[in-house]
């Protein structure tokens, strides 16, 4: 039946590409985002009318969408409902996903655009469903919504209101609206015609994500004329899990990288203005605000910008994510460990642990032990043969039991399973401490580890790795307690030192960044010191074992076969 069909005929139809490749110049030129389209005229017409005749109840005189909305809210409603074809009774474009900053009328906008869908429906008993992050949210949103309706003599007869279901039902097509909330359980077997995800990083960064988004979109693959719409701002927080996924998506199918039955319309700087932190001159921030001047407006974003820049590095990265689509990356939080300044730029993502090992004189291990509700994480230090340059890499195990004790990060943890940085395992005992004795294993055949103090690590917790290593051959002269707390000052100082002037490499792992953007510090006297404590339920493990084989590196240690530093200064505990 296949070999009848021609696959690569199949998929989106050229004339609906949405790619967007020349989108930094379409933004700083003040242009247009949404690419030309054939759209259907009378659809889109139709549905724009109806658009703009609705009222905002929440606005002083409660004017409607046509006199308070900007042009780029008509041309991303033209497309929505211009991309269905009245013949066929499918739409050309399936999702839709809008990145917008706070206070650009988002909640509003969609109130306006799931009402327009309901009035426009012509399937009967169509569910429509607008997800809010939050109870509360999802109240004022349905507030918006049923006060839409309430305004317009028309719509009043033509939709019943049913406030203690958080659903509004059209009377004749029996159509609803159901105001969900991400706080709760959305969607159970959905039958969902047109869904709109208000702030999709908050029901994106939820543990049952992906199969809340699977229910989501599989009730839409038998209602060809419905439509899978988010609005969202950047995440509080690292993007993570589903809506890491929905973003990269987005950005792909933007960039001309995928061709999908998808527009994404998104409103944030260009990387290398990010990164430059072109964002804290206020001149950019027009370019990201498409209603700066109608519901934002400058001198209060200024004000914001000051008082976050006060309270510091938390505040301003909260600051700029919500109200400037800035994507949080590594250490942007208050109290953060300096060295994450340094971090990413000392990365070297080709290198892997065989090249250190392959490239080193020296390596020892560093390793900090865990519960079922931690991580146990490694971490092996080399140092570079000639350039003597140190090269780091990190793993970690945890009990699968983490994903229920620590849901928090549940979406990152599985992130990093995928990416091969961490492995969950059903006993931590059986099946991670025999890879740590093996990675110590590789590196004693090579002869690179010291003759003795070669495997460092925070004595609490460690005893059945200790016992292991001593199975497969080791000495109790070979296994080294790190002595933790403001004793390992001298390694959190010394990092980001050797990160900052380049002789401290990485491979750039995920999971180090997520630590290392993790860490907070407190200072203790003279030392400043990195606490698990400090960082909550964010896990830190695997950098606390590269803090432990630091202190053993500082020793300038040779590897077997040449003379040991702790024979002639008789150290033996650091």
């Amino acid at each position: 039946m296949l070999d009848a069909i021609d696959l690569d005929a199949l998929g989106v139809d050229p004339a609906w590409n949405t790619a967007v490749p020349d989108w930094h110049e379409r933004l700083l030129g003040g242009q247009s985002m949404i690419p030309d389209l054939p759209l259907f005229d009378a659809v889109a017409e139709k549905a724009l009318r109806i658009f703009k005749r609705l009222k905002v109840p929440d606005l002083p005189g409660t004017p409607t969408f046509g006199e308070i909305c900007d042009d780029w809210v008509f041309e991303f409603v033209e497309v929505i409902f211009g991309s269905y074809d009245p013949e066929t009774k499918r739409r050309m474009l399936r999702e839709f996903f809008l990145l917008v900053p706070k206070k650009n009328g988002k909640s509003a906008i969609s109130a306006g655009i799931i009402v327009t869908a309901a009035i426009m429906n012509e399937r009967p008993q169509a569910e429509l469903y607008l997800i809010a992050p939050t109870q509360k949210i999802a109240g004022i949103a349905f507030k918006t919504a049923a006060g839409i309706i309430r305004l317009d003599d028309q719509l009043s007869r033509l939709f019943k209101v049913q406030t203690h279901q958080k659903q509004i039902t059209h009377l004749v097509t029996e159509a609803a609206i159901m105001i969900l909330s991400a706080d709760g359980d959305v969607v159970t077997g959905s039958k969902g015609c047109y869904i709109l995800v208000d702030e999709t990083h908050v029901l994106g960064s939820k543990h049952k994500a992906p199969d809340i988004f699977i229910e989501l979109r599989g009730g839409l693959k038998s209602r060809p004329e419905g439509f899978f719409l988010q609005i969202t701002t950047q995440s509080k927080e690292r993007p993570t899990g589903q809506f890491e996924k929905e973003l990269e998506t987005a950005r792909a199918v933007r960039d001309g990288e995928i061709a999908l039955p998808m527009l994404a319309v998104m409103y944030e700087l260009p990387r290398e203005m990010a990164e430059a932190e072109a964002w804290r001159d206020p001149k950019t921030w027009h370019l990201v605000n498409p209603n700066l001047g109608r519901s934002v407006h400058l001198e209060d974003l200024v004000n914001d910008l000051r008082k976050a820049e006060r309270e510091g590095p938390e505040a301003l990265a909260l600051f700029a994510s919500q109200h400037l689509n800035v994507e949080i990356g590594v250490g942007m939080h208050s109290g953060r460990w300096v060295g994450t300044d340094y971090w990413t730029k000392s990365a070297r993502s080709e290198m892997t642990l065989e090249d250190i090992v392959e490239q080193s004189d020296v390596c020892v291990v560093g390793v900090d032990g865990g519960g079922l509700d931690d991580l146990l994480g490694v971490g092996v230090l080399g140092r570079h043969k000639e350039t003597r340059v140190w090269m780091h890499w990190g793993k970690a195990w945890a009990d699968r039991d983490v994903l229920k004790l620590r849901k928090n990060i549940a979406a990152e943890l599985e992130v990093l399973e995928q990416e091969g940085d961490l492995t969950l395992v059903d006993n931590l005992e059986l099946e991670a401490i025999p890879e740590i004795v093996e990675v110590c294993l590789t590196l004693k055949a090579a002869g690179l580890l010291p003759e003795d103090s070669g495997i460092g690590m925070d004595p609490e917790g460690v005893a059945k790795i200790v016992d292991a290593l001593i199975e497969e051959g080791f000495t109790i002269d070979d296994i080294r307690a790190v002595s933790q707390g403001y004793k390992l000052n001298a390694a959190i100082k010394s990092v980001p030192v050797k990160l900052k002037n380049g002789s401290m490499i990485h491979c750039g792992q995920r999971i180090m960044g997520w630590c290392v953007g993790n860490a907070k510090v407190e200072a203790r006297g003279n030392a400043v010191i990195v606490t698990k404590a400090q960082s909550g339920s964010a896990k830190i493990d695997p950098l606390m074992a590269l803090f432990n084989a630091v202190m053993l590196m500082s020793w300038n240690p040779t590897a077997s076969g040449g003379p040991s530093v702790y024979e002639t200064r008789g150290i033996r505990t650091v």
